[in-house]
């Protein structure tokens, strides 16, 4: 049983890496899916976290005009490729 269970997780580990360009790639449309929720004046910046977690992309969105900085959090769903934004935090 055990020799069935480290032949699996042989098996399993190739289709679990991800290449450097993939992750590229992912932090690349997390970034964009992010900045085009982004409503309202100003310069938006979007910091992607490296690789999310395993369902979903996260990133701080920062929003800075002449009224104030606004920061949300961007929610990307990995499967669905479609993201939310979060209400501006006070403060």
């Amino acid at each position: 049983m055990k020799t069935y269970a480290l032949v699996l997780s042989i098996l399993a580990g190739p289709a679990l890496a991800s290449s450097g360009d993939a992750w590229d790639r992912f932090r690349a449309d997390v970034g964009a899916a992010c900045l085009a929720l982004v409503q309202g004046p100003g310069t938006a910046t979007v910091e992607v976290n490296p690789f999310g977690s395993v369902s979903y992309g996260v990133a701080v969105v920062t929003l800075s005009s002449s009224a104030g900085t606004d920061r949300m959090i961007c929610v990307y769903d990995k499967a669905g490729k479609t993201a939310e934004l979060s209400a501006p935090f006070d403060g």
